[in-house]
């Protein structure tokens, strides 16, 4: 079985949408303002892109990515070469620019874990990640902890009334610059 590793920016309060400054929220490119670049911080974000098997997406961080990583050849070289997917009811047709397979539910992701391959890494995609999480089907996160506070936004947990999930710290650390990273497996 493939692992399925969601893989995000986080605030401390656990907000992550618009990390990168993606238009219609107030805190747009939280993660630029205030906290200086450190680039060890980061090196994470380069293991995902090498170890990763395919890169799974919610619909509109797919729609977000779509037009700008396939013109970033040297950052994400790698998720520009790996298999795409996107989980969407609503998706009509993938990209041309950055095509990409539509799965349409959750079980089309349990069908996909079953398959042979790398990880399965997702990122941004805050709707997904929850559900996927609620359907027990998340074996790891990747989070970049950032020193801020921004009460409302996306959230990278869902709020449903479930059993509790045990995670098991795998990896961490603290940069300068105040952001933890830390790498938890889901324990099963």
């Amino acid at each position: 079985m493939r692992p399925l590793i969601i893989t995000a920016f986080t605030s401390l309060d656990g907000v992550m949408e618009a990390p990168g400054g993606e238009p219609g929220y107030r805190n747009a490119g939280w993660t630029f303002k205030n906290i200086e670049f450190v680039p060890e911080a980061y090196e994470i974000k380069g293991r995902e892109q090498e170890e990763a098997g395919a890169l799974l997406l919610g619909r509109t961080s797919y729609e977000s990515f779509a037009p700008v990583w396939p013109t970033m050849v040297d950052e994400f070289a790698g998720y520009n070469a790996m298999p795409r997917y996107v989980v969407s009811t609503t998706l009509e047709h993938d990209d041309a620019r950055w095509p990409a397979t539509v799965l349409r539910s959750i079980d089309d992701v349990a069908a996909l874990k079953e398959t042979e391959g790398g990880p399965i890494s997702v990122h941004g995609s805050a709707t997904l990640g929850q559900g996927l999480a609620d359907a027990g089907l998340v074996d790891r996160y990747h989070l970049l902890v950032f020193p801020v506070l921004l009460g409302a936004g996306r959230r990278l947990f869902s709020e449903a009334d479930r059993d509790a999930t045990q995670l098991s710290l795998a990896e961490h650390d603290t940069y300068s610059n105040g952001i933890q990273k830390q790498v938890f497996d889901v324990v099963r």
